[in-house]
C-alpha cells in the first residue's frame, strides 16, 4: 500500500511539470482551390496533397507532399477575408484543425503556377503552418501578448502581436499591433513591400504567472498577410522559412521562455520516469 501510495504522488508530480501539449491534430495539404462559398463561409481545394515527414534512421526528417485518397477537401475559412484574396484556380498551402479539411486555421497563396517550387505572396490565418518561404526572402517573427484574466484551458485571448518583419535573419521593422491593425514595410529598392495585419490570437495559459502546464487545443492565431515580390523574381524557392517562430502563438507556439524551459521540462520527465522506476523495484 505504501508503494502505491508513493507512485500515485509521483504520477501528479510528473504531471504537474510536463508542459502544455496539443492535443488537436494539424493537417497540412497543397492544391488548387476549386470552389469558394462565401455564404456558407467554405473554401474548396481539389486534388489536395498531403504534408509530412518521414524520420527515417538517420534521425534527420525528409518532408514532402504525397497523393492522398480524397479529391477535394472543403472547410471553413480563418476571415471572410479570404474570399477577397483567393479565387478558383490558385495554387494554396492550407492547414486544417482537427483533422483533414473541416476547419482550415490557414491558407496561403503560391506565387506562380509551378507549386513545387513556389513562394507565398498571401496569408489569410496562422504563419506558422506555411511550408514554404514569403516571396522576396522576406520572413516574420511573432509573438503574441496574453490576456491573463481570459484564459481558458490551455488558451489565453491575446491582446497584441508583436510582428518582427525580417529580411532572412535580419530585421527590418518591429511593431505591437492590436487586433485589425496594420503594419507595413516597403524600403527596399527592388519594388517589393510586405503588409502585415492583426486580426485576432491566442497564446498558452502558460505564459501567464502561476500557470502550470496541461494537456489541451494549441493557440492559434489569424494574420493576413500580403507581399508584393520583387521586380523580376522567378518562382524558385530559397531555403528560407516563413516565419521565426519565437513565440506563440505559433512556427508560432513557441516563446523564448517555453525553449528554456524545455531542458528543465525534459529533466524532470525523465527525473519522474526513473523515480517510478526505483519504486517499482522496491
Amino acid at each position: 500500500m505504501k508503494q502505491t501510495t508513493i507512485i500515485l504522488i509521483l504520477v501528479a508530480l510528473c504531471l504537474m511539470v510536463l508542459p502544455a501539449a496539443a492535443v488537436i491534430q494539424e493537417v497540412t495539404v497543397k492544391g488548387t482551390v476549386s470552389a469558394l462559398d462565401q455564404q456558407d463561409n467554405t473554401f474548396t481545394i481539389a486534388d489536395p496533397l498531403e504534408y509530412g515527414c518521414d524520420y527515417g534512421t538517420g534521425g534527420t526528417p525528409v518532408c514532402t507532399y504525397r497523393a492522398m485518397t480524397q479529391a477535394s477537401l472543403t472547410g471553413t475559412v480563418p476571415t471572410a477575408s479570404a474570399f477577397t484574396v483567393f479565387k478558383v484556380g490558385d495554387p494554396v498551402i492550407a492547414t486544417s484543425l482537427g483533422g483533414v479539411g473541416g476547419s482550415w486555421i490557414t491558407l496561403a497563396k503560391l506565387f506562380g503556377p509551378e507549386a513545387a517550387d513556389a513562394y507565398v505572396i498571401d496569408i489569410i490565418g496562422d504563419p506558422s503552418t506555411v511550408t514554404a518561404p514569403l516571396a522576396g526572402n522576406y520572413a516574420l517573427d511573432l509573438a503574441t501578448t496574453p490576456d491573463c484574466n481570459t484564459c481558458s484551458g490551455t488558451t489565453c485571448k491575446a491582446t497584441t502581436a508583436d510582428v518582427k518583419i525580417m529580411d532572412g535573419s535580419t530585421m527590418l521593422k518591429e511593431q505591437t499591433l492590436k487586433p485589425l491593425q496594420t503594419m507595413m514595410y516597403n524600403g527596399r529598392n527592388d519594388g517589393s513591400s510586405i503588409e502585415v495585419s492583426f486580426v485576432k490570437g491566442e497564446s498558452p495559459t502558460t505564459t501567464c504567472a502561476g500557470r502550470t502546464g496541461m494537456t489541451g487545443p494549441q493557440p492559434v492565431s489569424v494574420y493576413i498577410v500580403h507581399v508584393v515580390p520583387p521586380i523580376g523574381m522567378t518562382t524558385h524557392a530559397p531555403v528560407t522559412a516563413t516565419t521565426v517562430a519565437t513565440a506563440v502563438p505559433t512556427p508560432v507556439p513557441t516563446t523564448t521562455q517555453a525553449s528554456a524551459s524545455l531542458p528543465l521540462m525534459a529533466l524532470g520527465a525523465v527525473g519522474c520516469i526513473a523515480a517510478l522506476a526505483i519504486c517499482r523495484k522496491q
